[in-house]
């Protein structure tokens, strides 16, 4: 079979490069709470790579079932977020049935057309549709912040170019086909994907270690936090942060976390408190990670 290298079919390798990607972050950040959040990404992914490929070797589609389509897309596209707002031990693994259910009620304009009224177009309310981008902007937002800010525009940029036929102020039928914009928008989901692997890849290769001195109790915290903070983002990272410092006061230990890592006071020569400072802030840890996790992120090292 002959390849014809039309939008449609480029919009489905920029999806499958950003599919491979997702799959390799959840090998990467396995031992998190963050596994299913890429599992949910790949499997986005997928669907927006099939959507290109149906219709880079499919012929015209029919705009019924090009909408339906799209909304899946979109319904599954939001899910990362949500499943990384829920990345909590012990329930994160039931949370995943909750962000399944958000899929489905998304979806559910897609399904009643497909079901109940074929051959027309998903009528999506105008709630739905700003529900659309709040989640996205909820996703972009959580790690703004964090060094993963500039993969994190360029694929909420990319979600929202895909979501685009429900987005609020936007007509359904009018908005497809959009092959041009699908292109651009899998190719920014890509970019993000791949910028996101390689700031992970330095960080794990140690290239991008904290400055602390190694050795000292900062540098203990830092790497770690700093490491959970580029995978979960900025709502767990504070959460942490709070309850650190909560017990950090009560028991007076002279040190705070922020969101850039651990800052230590008090006389430099007293380390009576550190062991149990260090037992505190493990303990929260694994909330999220498990003893690989750490491990891998210099726990040990660092520690002993």
């Amino acid at each position: 079979m002959q390849v014809v290298f039309t939008l449609p079919f480029a919009t489905a390798v920029a999806a499958s490069v950003a599919a491979v990607a997702a799959a390799v972050a959840a090998v990467r950040v396995r031992g998190s709470t963050a596994v299913p959040a890429a599992w949910w990404a790949v499997a986005a992914c997928l669907l927006l790579a099939v959507d290109g490929g149906s219709r880079a070797f499919g012929g015209p589609p029919d705009p019924a079932a090009a909408a339906r389509m799209r909304l899946f897309v979109a319904a599954v596209a939001v899910c990362p977020a949500m499943s990384l707002l829920g990345a909590k031990r012990p329930q994160h693994g039931v949370w995943q049935l909750i962000v399944a259910a958000l899929a489905v009620v998304i979806a559910m304009p897609a399904l009643s057309a497909w079901l109940v009224r074929p051959g027309s177009l998903p009528d999506m309310h105008l709630l739905g549709r700003g529900f659309l981008v709040v989640l996205a902007a909820v996703g972009w937002m959580n790690f703004l912040a964090t060094r993963n800010g500039l993969a994190a525009t360029l694929i909420t940029a990319g979600q929202l170019a895909v979501m685009r036929p429900f987005l609020p102020g936007v007509t359904t039928d009018t908005a497809l086909p959009q092959d041009g914009i699908d292109c651009v928008a899998a190719g920014l989901i890509a970019a993000g994907a791949l910028l996101a692997w390689g700031a992970d890849a330095l960080r794990i290769s140690g290239t991008s270690n904290t400055r602390r001195r190694p050795g000292t109790l900062a540098a203990v915290i830092d790497r770690p936090f700093l490491a959970l903070r580029e995978t979960l983002g900025a709502a767990w990272t504070l959460r942490i942060a709070e309850r650190f410092d909560t017990v950090a006061a009560a028991r007076g230990w002279p040190c705070r976390l922020s969101f850039q890592g651990a800052a230590i006071g008090g006389d430099p020569t007293d380390t009576s408190w550190h062991r149990d400072a260090l037992r505190a802030f493990k303990a929260l840890m694994h909330r999220f990670v498990d003893d690989g996790w750490l491990r891998r992120h210099g726990w040990e090292q660092v520690e002993s």
